[in-house]
């Protein structure tokens, strides 16, 4: 029980203390301050979208994380993750990480760009030797009921150590996509 209320007492003084700014704050973000979905923006992000590309079939599920401290930035954000399953024409899984912990996702958001007003992710897999990108969503039209995809890939430098330096590192996600919400 004491735990129970430090911990509280904790929180409180933190967010107390932190400034708070919404999401669209496209200015200098003070240390400790705290980028806010003060709009709701991200909810309607919120849930599984599907797609098709090639042979392939994608379920993405995008869930709305509060209060997350980002340790470049250093300041605390809300943001989205995404989690992924990927399956062939016979529905066999060449994909899933849909069980990973929220706090280690393979995909989680970085906030909207001032540009586009385009939400802008990071792709980090380690299991396909730490392939990177930069992906980008956005709504197709006001009824929020289908996303583009653009990933923009990093330039991943295959070495010996990893298990597909001699076959190629398979494609996990479509370069670009339009993914509807189930």
């Amino acid at each position: 029980m004491k735990n129970l209320f430090i911990f509280i007492f904790f929180c409180a003084i933190i967010s107390c203390s932190a400034q708070t700014y919404p999401l669209r704050t496209f200015t200098n973000i003070p240390e400790n301050a705290y980028l806010k979905d003060t709009n709701n923006e991200l909810s309607s992000y919120e849930g599984t979208w599907k797609g098709m590309w090639g042979n392939k079939t994608i379920y993405i599920t995008f869930k709305k994380n509060i209060y997350i401290y980002d340790d470049v930035l250093k300041y605390y954000k809300d943001n989205l993750i995404g989690k992924f399953k990927v399956l062939d024409t016979n529905g066999n899984i060449l994909f899933d990480n849909t069980n990973l912990p929220d706090n280690d996702p393979k995909i989680w958001g970085g906030k909207f760009r001032k540009v586009d007003d385009k939400y802008s992710l990071v792709y980090v897999d380690s299991d396909l030797c730490n392939t990177s990108g930069n992906i980008i969503i956005n709504f197709t039209d006001n009824s929020k009921a289908q996303l583009n995809w653009k990933l923009n890939l990093g330039s991943n430098m295959i070495t010996t150590a990893c298990q597909y330096y001699n076959t190629g590192i398979p494609e996990a996600l479509p370069k670009e996509i339009v993914l509807t919400k189930q």
